[in-house]
């Protein structure tokens, strides 16, 4: 199955827009996974379900221009983080409508309690990950893969060409330092 994936997206990398057409019914469940998995750590009020995730996701790789695909792990890694994109562009959205679109009257007892809270994580992370990828570009790769993409230790090692041991001592670190940068 992985070599069936692989040579899909070398196809599709290549141009071929059958082959894209191959993909999507053996990747589909995986990508409603990372959707599903994505959208479960945030808080309450996300209206996007996994299915429109995906969907949007997979207009976004058809748009993109030609890619050379390295492997399925590769592949993922890029859903995850254009499902990353989405949602942060979504919480944005939300959080500048909160700010002056329809506006309704609320308590100051309700308004304390809810705030902008569910929008902050999301962001939050989104940040913290940029940061992340900008001063250690490999343990952000590693976040991808392992959080988002759901990838094994050993997945993950097969798909950046690292040792089992390397990817386990990086992923420990990038948990870390997400974690002191996220408490701040």
């Amino acid at each position: 199955m992985a070599e069936q994936l692989t040579q899909l997206l070398v196809r599709w990398g290549d141009g071929d827009r059958a082959a894209l057409d191959e993909l999507m019914p053996l990747v589909y469940d995986q990508l409603r996974l990372i959707a599903r998995n994505y959208l479960r750590r945030e808080r309450q009020g996300v209206s996007l379900q996994p299915t429109a995730l995906v969907n949007e996701a997979y207009l976004r790789m058809v748009d993109q221009s030609v890619v050379k695909w390295q492997n399925r792990a590769h592949f993922y890694a890029i859903a995850a983080t254009l499902m990353r994109e989405i949602l942060v562009d979504h919480f944005r959205r939300r959080q500048a409508a909160k700010r002056g679109g329809d506006w309704g009257r609320v308590s100051l007892t309700d308004a304390n309690q809810e705030l902008i809270k569910a929008d902050i994580d999301l962001i939050a992370l989104d940040d913290a990950l940029k940061k992340l990828e900008s001063e250690r570009p490999q343990l952000c790769k590693i976040v991808e893969l392992r959080f988002f993409a759901g990838l094994t230790i050993d997945e993950t090692a097969e798909a950046l060409k690292l040792s089992h041991a390397t990817v386990e001592r990086s992923w420990a670190l990038a948990k870390a330092w997400l974690h002191r940068e996220l408490s701040r």
